[in-house]
């Protein structure tokens, strides 16, 4: 996935966020883009995003986190949904 394609990701779910689940729509960003996240740096996704550099941490927060958990349920036309979702096999 290109560094475009992860800013317009991450916007979609920054913006999309109900009140007071930003954190949680950022840390699912980061569970659900962790493989494709590889390579690139936050910072610089978060400033083509518009989000503040702050939640950077968030997002690696949900790297991390993406070795122990899986998804469950992505709803339809989710801003965190990746392309073509792969189950992690950690």
């Amino acid at each position: 996935m290109t560094e475009a394609q992860l800013i317009a990701k991450l916007k979609l779910a920054w913006h999309q966020a109900g009140e007071k689940k930003v954190a949680l729509s950022i840390h699912l960003f980061g569970i659900d883009f962790a493989h494709q996240l590889k390579g690139h740096r936050i910072e610089d996704i978060c400033i083509g995003a518009e989000v503040p550099k702050s939640y950077g941490t968030e997002i690696r927060k949900g790297i991390r986190l993406s070795e122990f958990v899986e998804r469950k349920e992505c709803p339809p036309n989710s801003p965190s949904q990746p392309s073509s979702h792969t189950s992690n096999s950690h």
